[in-house]
């Protein structure tokens, strides 16, 4: 058994794998029980409830896979809903539909679809908070029989996702796991009281040694928190690089202490829910606590503002939810600038984008909405391949052209790529200069007239590939400098 400090040691200094770094785009899957209810409120964000104040925030969780903690509050949205769709019929029953629904559930299309938008990794989640595996795991839940699925749902999508030529990875809820303690959760003070205790560390332990072994997944997911100590997790983490030695690990890890029984207290849970509040206002939404030991930050619907000094991902569904949520509108998705100016934004500041799908809960396909800017995404990828796949950030991260467009920049063998967000017929790059012999060219390398003005450097984008198919525009510039550094 390796000691915690020495191991901590050789695990940073491993580094992060060059295939996670050079992906920029992976797909996280939310797929439980509770999508098929897949109901949840849309007003609002996670961030503004965790500053909000309220003690009992989350009964509006916007998260659809958080369905089962919403309804033990009587008077939340979805306790309304659970009433006056589906009566007094319990949680557990919709395990039943989701099985149900899996005759109609196809991995291999699911992996073509998410392979066609360039992703380079696939995270799908293997339990949730509600408990339910999505594999047929010989771990015994002592207090719920049967709780998983006797279809391996993991290992189907496993094999299809490496078919595909991406990596695999699994999420894992360690910190909650409702069959065990269902305490209901309105605040981050509350989430931290119902970190299960007793027989659940090793539970939990054992489940993630049992996910490893079966599918070595190329990144280890977790949430929430740890239920074991410092030691038991470092032992974990020995076990999982010896396993998969070029696997990735997340931020989520952060193991248990007792300082967390605080939080079975009414005053100790508005000691955290304080700090919580403090700390998503200056991060201007989730990011979470760093552990001893990650590989990979993960801030969740909010972004960093600069380019990090260790690598991170943001996490986000393409609404307001991880899980499918049926009443979602037009008007809660992002719209396609937005979303490929989010992709191109995160990568020039070096992270990469963690964007979830949520498929149903009652036959396993990707709603029509969620397709949709899936298809975007593969448009754009062209574009993409040059500007951002396996591009590192250059000395800056971004402007606005003087004609009022985004714009991005990130390197690769020599050449700055600018992407250009809503592209016009001109672009004037104020950050930019050329050196003797540089230039700027399109996609298929012709040409692009430009020249140095006052303001920065103009580029002529009139004919330019990709200008007319609303897709970003790339543009490659060799031997250039920041106007700074010039």
């Amino acid at each position: 058994m390796a000691s915690a400090r020495s191991a901590l040691g050789r695990f940073r200094e491993r580094g992060i794998p060059n295939w996670w770094v050079d992906a920029k785009l992976g797909m996280f899957v939310h797929w439980t029980p509770a999508s098929v209810p897949a109901f949840a409120p849309t007003h609002g964000t996670y961030g503004d409830l965790l500053t909000s104040g309220r003690t009992d925030a989350f009964a509006d969780s916007p998260y659809a896979e958080w369905y089962e903690n919403s309804l033990r509050f009587p008077s939340s949205p979805v306790a309304r809903h659970h009433r006056e769709v589906w009566g007094d019929r319990p949680y557990a029953a919709f395990a039943e539909d989701f099985v149900t629904g899996l005759d109609a559930w196809d991995p291999d299309e699911w992996a073509s679809t998410f392979a066609a938008t360039g992703a380079r990794y696939v995270v799908l989640v293997a339990k949730h908070c509600d408990g339910w595996c999505l594999w047929p795991t010989e771990v015994t839940n002592p207090n719920v029989a049967d709780w998983f699925s006797k279809r391996d749902l993991v290992g189907e999508l496993a094999t299809a996702v490496r078919r595909a030529g991406m990596r695999f990875g699994l999420y894992y809820c360690g910190g909650l796991d409702w069959t065990f303690r269902d305490t209901p959760m309105g605040s981050m003070g509350g989430v931290i009281n119902a970190i299960p205790r007793g027989n659940y560390p090793a539970y939990a332990d054992a489940q993630v040694r049992d996910l490893i072994e079966r599918y070595a997944p190329d990144i280890l997911w977790n949430d929430v928190a740890w239920p074991g100590t410092s030691q038991s997790l470092v032992d974990l983490f020995t076990f999982y690089y010896d396993a998969v030695p070029d696997g990735v690990v997340n931020d989520r890890w952060l193991p248990w202490s007792p300082l967390m029984l605080t939080a079975r207290t009414s005053m100790g849970r508005r000691m955290i829910d304080g700090a919580a509040r403090r700390q998503a206002i200056a991060d201007g939404g989730l990011i979470p606590p760093q552990p001893p030991h990650f590989d990979v930050r993960t801030p969740e619907y909010t972004s960093f503002a600069e380019p990090q000094p260790v690598p991170w991902e943001c996490v986000r569904g393409m609404d307001h939810s991880f899980a499918y949520n049926a009443a979602s509108g037009p008007e809660d998705f992002l719209g396609h600038d937005e979303l490929l100016g989010t992709l191109v934004d995160i990568v020039a500041k070096g992270g990469n984008l963690l964007l979830n799908v949520g498929p149903r809960g009652v036959d396993g396909t990707i709603p029509d909405e969620q397709r949709e800017r899936l298809g975007w995404l593969s448009r754009a990828r062209p574009a993409f391949e040059a500007s951002l796949f396996g591009t590192r950030p250059w000395s800056v991260p971004g402007t606005t052209s003087l004609e009022g467009s985004r714009v991005r920049y990130t390197t690769r063998d020599e050449i700055v790529w600018a992407t250009v967000i809503e592209p016009t017929d001109t672009v004037t790059l104020p950050d930019v200069v050329l050196d003797p012999g540089g230039g700027a060219s399109d996609l298929t390398g012709r040409a692009l007239p430009s020249n140095a003005v006052p303001d920065g450097l103009r580029v002529e984008l009139s004919g330019a590939e990709g200008l007319t198919n609303g897709a970003p525009l790339v543009i490659g510039l060799r031997g250039a400098s920041p106007v700074a550094q010039a």
